[in-house]
């Protein structure tokens, strides 16, 4: 009776050991099988593909483009906002108690410019013309509200001024405390003077002013565009001016926050604590922060594309999937687990990511270089980016095809076979 029972038992286990065996998959086999499954339907392929080429490639892109943006966009500041500072005089308070402003001095531009690192310097201050009518011809009723100022001859370089017409004055003009004036475009044109060629003249009050520039655009300091602007000495004798309101310097690149510390000792060795001085912040601080800012935006742009690709593919994997239920009965029948059918469908996802990774990569990479020779920008892009951005697709095509992978190894066998 032993026997017998034995040879049961021998035969069993052997069954039991064909049976574990026939269900090992190795990994080789489950990719062969997800490949042989994507590349059954290539048309499905191509589209699924699709949605995670444009999220890549709308990510790559996006931050490359964002990356390169941000570097001209401190660029332009470096060459303009980074190398301005100015001077204003601080707040004193006098014997009697009275809060006044210091005064700066009326040579501030020449000590500025013996600084290294300073390009130009020039003054400005507003001026009172104690109620006189600015016109364009001496007598009449033309009058106009033109605003009057006065600049040292460094001032127009400082601000970066651009001419329409004429020139501005020079030392020479401003030493002699000479009558001529040059006029923001807006102001020439509400006095009716738009060429300087014929040397015109305006008139505040019963003082005529020849015209010898149109000033047409400022990078800061608008007000001038406005304006009619005579020199320091001129506005001192004619109408009392007492000192310059605004010290505005142009420095060397990077020379900015040097300048800036140094200014106040060169103007006013004695005081330099009560002058207020305005300097940019570090170039590379900036630049930092506008990179973040835009990459910011850039990168909830691509995150956002990727989930519509990731929604595609989890969309078709799910249909596939419902398509197969037949196939999933027959290999169930045979001896296929739960992990076998969910590890293809997994698998099958995966590829799709995968590649779609891949062509979205090379895409945005030939889109970042492609807008940045078109804009004649210098393109900036991680190279951790190009790299990474395949296994990214591969692992939002593993994510999304997790839910249908779930479905198809929840399958029933007899149900399955029933439904096909």
């Amino acid at each position: 009776m032993r026997r017998p029972r034995l040879a049961r038992l021998t035969r069993r286990r052997g069954r039991q050991r064909v049976t574990r065996r026939g269900r090992r998959m190795t990994l080789r086999d489950l990719t062969s099988e997800a490949l042989a499954g994507v590349a059954a339907r290539p048309s499905r392929l191509a589209l699924t593909t699709l949605g995670t080429v444009l999220g890549i490639a709308a990510l790559v892109a996006t931050i490359g483009l964002g990356q390169t943006a941000a570097g001209q966009i401190s660029d332009r500041f470096d060459a303009v906002a980074a190398t301005r500072v100015t001077v204003e005089p601080g707040e004193t308070e006098g014997p009697d108690g009275q809060v006044a402003l210091t005064q700066l001095p009326w040579d501030a531009p020449a000590r500025l410019e013996r600084l290294a690192g300073v390009e130009s310097a020039g003054t400005f201050a507003a001026v009172d013309v104690g109620g006189d009518p600015v016109r364009g011809v001496p007598y009449g009723t033309q009058e106009q509200t033109v605003p009057v100022a006065a600049a040292s001859p460094g001032l127009f370089e400082s601000l970066g001024a651009r001419l329409s017409g004429g020139r501005t004055f020079d030392e020479g003009h401003d030493a002699r405390g000479d009558a001529v004036v040059v006029l923001g475009r807006y102001a020439a044109d509400r006095l009716g003077i738009n060429r300087v060629d014929a040397q015109p003249s305006i008139f505040i009050g019963d003082r005529a002013f020849t015209v010898i520039g149109i000033v047409d655009s400022v990078d800061y300091r608008t007000e001038l565009q406005d304006s009619v602007i005579m020199p320091m000495t001129t506005a001192r004798e004619l109408f009392g001016l007492e000192a310059p309101e605004v010290l505005e310097v142009r420095t060397e690149l990077g020379a900015a926050q040097l300048i800036g510390r140094q200014a106040p000792i060169a103007v006013d060795p004695n005081n330099p604590d009560l002058l207020d001085v305005s300097a940019p912040p570090r170039p590379g601080s900036l630049r930092d922060n506008v990179s973040a800012d835009v990459n910011g935006l850039f990168l909830a742009l691509g995150g956002l594309s990727l989930l519509v690709g990731g929604l595609g593919i989890a969309n078709v994997t799910l249909l596939s999937v419902l398509e197969r239920i037949s196939e999933i009965g027959l290999r169930r029948a045979v001896g296929a687990g739960r992990v076998h059918v969910a590890g293809q469908f997994l698998v099958e996802s995966g590829i799709v990511g995968l590649l779609g990774g891949l062509i979205g990569s090379t895409i945005g990479v030939l889109a970042t270089v492609g807008v940045s020779v078109v804009r004649d920008w210098t393109p900036l892009l991680d190279i951790r980016l190009a790299l990474v951005a395949p296994l990214l697709g591969g692992l939002i095509g593993l994510v999304a095809g997790a839910y249908p992978a779930w479905r198809a190894s929840a399958v029933e066998p007899i149900t399955a076979l029933r439904s096909g």
